[in-house]
């Protein structure tokens, strides 16, 4: 079966615009991913958003000096659509040489277009670079399960069944792990990432969720994909009172994709882990 990206510029050669072309931007509707996973538009379970994070914007003043600012655009995760990747790298590439009279005049015009492929408002930011400095380095909250000596055989797809509760236990609970891996399905190239479980509900057995975690080395699907099937394997074995998944994946191609899927309102926290 034919992914919905195989018509997008990933995996193939692109020549590389320098000058404002928001006809780069390419959707890929969720609607497809969702259906696999029993889902719909109407039936999601979750409240959430995509960050993507990108280090290589640059634009031109109206005097033709160049500036550069760190972007950060957020991406509601009930959107009709995603916006695939190399498409979004080929149209920030394509401001590099593009004169706008003042920073809100790009905000605004990124806003637009980034909400017209998304096809619902996205969050768009410009952040300096002292200001991401200053941030530093976060740590991931709660435990890490990497270092559990648990045996592994199961590297091709998502294994739920691996997942295991203890429904003696009730607790409020925060664990995560930096071996997630998956691969993207149209180049196959892998994507790297670190995933946080944060739940209240019965005791997740933390060897079976770095098994389960593992079991993605070799799936292929996009990153908030990933996610949502790991909240969704969750949610129906600890049926819990709260639930939020996320993930930090490493940038490729100057932008890297955080996606958060939560039961909950929340504010994502987006200070860069020490991969990204």
């Amino acid at each position: 079966m034919q992914h919905p990206a195989e018509h997008s510029p990933l995996g193939k050669s692109s020549a590389y615009v320098a000058t404002y072309s928001p006809e780069q931007l390419f959707p890929i509707p969720r609607a497809p991913k969702w259906a696999e996973l029993g889902l719909s538009a109407a039936t999601l379970p979750y409240r959430g958003v995509d960050i993507w994070n990108c280090y290589e914007l640059s634009w031109l003043l109206p005097s033709g000096k160049p500036v550069v600012a760190i972007g950060e655009f957020a991406i509601p995760a009930d959107s009709p659509n995603i916006i695939e990747s190399k498409s979004f790298k080929l149209y920030l590439n394509s401001l590099n040489q593009s004169i706008f009279a003042s920073q809100e005049a790009l905000l605004e015009v990124m806003q637009r277009d980034l909400s017209a492929a998304a096809g619902k408002l996205v969050g768009v930011r410009l952040r300096g670079l002292d200001e991401v400095t200053a941030e530093g380095v976060a740590m991931l909250p709660g435990r890490c399960v990497d270092e559990l000596d648990v045996a592994i055989e199961h590297y091709d797809a998502p294994r739920p069944e691996l997942l295991r509760r203890d429904a003696s236990r009730q607790v409020e609970e925060c664990l995560h792990s930096h071996l997630l891996k998956s691969n993207c399905p149209v180049t196959g190239q892998p994507d790297w990432g670190s995933v946080v479980v944060d739940y209240s509900g019965p005791a997740l057995l933390p060897e079976s969720l770095l098994a389960y975690l593992v079991s993605f080395r070799q799936h292929a699907d996009f990153h908030e994909q990933c996610v949502e099937r790991i909240f969704l394997d969750l949610q129906r074995l600890l049926q819990p009172r709260r639930l939020t998944v996320y993930a930090r994946y490493v940038r490729r191609g100057g932008l890297d994709i955080n996606p958060y899927r939560s039961t909950e309102a929340f504010t994502p926290d987006n200070r860069r882990l020490v991969r990204q």
